[in-house]
């Protein structure tokens, strides 16, 4: 009985812990890949980003293209003919 109540006592002061670290820093640390900026300067990118580079649906760097079929979006690659 006193192991339980020493591994909830643990627990909950770890909680506790994570808990003050995410109100001091005010938002929730953020775990999306294509949106951490460390796993971005890393060179980490999610499979779908990787899956569009490797099959040339990739967006160019510079392209204005948004995705929406007009004859300036024809050079990004987006849509095939």
């Amino acid at each position: 009985m006193r192991t339980l109540l020493a591994a909830i006592l643990i627990l909950s002061i770890a909680i506790a812990l994570m808990c003050v670290g995410i109100i001091v820093k005010g938002r929730f640390p953020e775990t999306e890949i294509s949106r951490n900026e460390n796993m971005r300067k890393m060179g980490i990118k999610c499979v779908n980003e990787e899956e569009k580079e490797r099959s040339g649906l990739g967006r160019q760097r510079n392209s204005s293209c948004t995705g929406v079929y007009t004859e300036a979006c024809k050079s990004c690659g987006l849509y095939k003919n």
